[in-house]
Formats: C-alpha cells, structure tokens, sequence
C-alpha cells in the first residue's frame, strides 16, 4: 500500500513538469519558424511609357499579383504610400529565392522595365498573417 501511495505522490508531483513540457512542445509547434522572400518593386530605368501604356501595364501588373495570391505564393502585397525608389513590397511563400526572384521578374511592370526588383530572405513564424 505504501509503494501505491508513493507512486501516486511521485505522479502528482510530476504531472505539473510533464504538462509544462507538453504546452512547451505546443508553443514551439505554434510558432515554428520558416523562410518566406521580401520583394522591394523598386523604380525601373524605364519610365517613359504613355499613359494608355501604362494603364495597360498596370492591369496586367494587378493581374500578376492576383495570380501570385491565388496561388499561395504570395501572401501580402501593396504599394508604399510615399513617392520613393522603393515602390511596393511583397512577400512571396515559395521553397527557394530563385523561384521568388523569377516569380517577381514575370511581372508584367518588371518586364516592361518600369519596376525591378529586389529580393531578400527572411525569417518569421510560419503561417503568421496579418488577416
């Protein structure tokens, strides 16, 4: 009776430390790290387009980065609201910076040289969204 009292006494005593280390485990799951690729679409040599070029142009570009969300490549994207070099800011979800780099050099704007871009990874808890 006394090593079924001792055992229950000792499995008490844990239990708080086991269930630590479980919400620990949990955490760390909730926040696991992960690569994703920061797009600058900056001011490109070639801004001298008419303005029915460049309407054309940016629907094209829109079009562009609608394709790139739906299909999860990018997760967030917009024009900086200062008149700037840096013109907006993407992020792109994809396995490598070669694959950011070409996805972002489709872009219609970037084509036509009115944009070019640059890429940078970083580092931010998987699956964080400002939604």
């Amino acid at each position: 009776m006394k090593k079924v009292s001792l055992l229950l006494s000792v499995f008490f005593l844990l239990m708080p430390f086991v269930m630590i280390a479980q919400e620990k485990k949990s955490i760390e799951k909730k926040y696991e790290m992960k690569t994703y690729y920061l797009i600058f679409l900056k001011k490109g040599e070639n801004r001298t387009q008419d303005s029915v070029t460049v309407s054309k142009l940016q629907e094209q570009h829109m079009a562009h980065l609608t394709k790139m969300e739906e299909t999860g490549k990018m997760d967030i994207c917009g024009p900086l609201l200062e008149d700037g070099d840096i013109r907006g800011i993407c992020i792109y979800n994809v396995a490598t910076k070669e694959e950011a780099e070409k996805l972002a050099n489709e872009d219609p704007m970037v084509k036509a040289g009115r944009l070019k871009v640059e890429v940078h990874p970083f580092y931010s808890a998987k699956g964080v969204s400002l939604k």
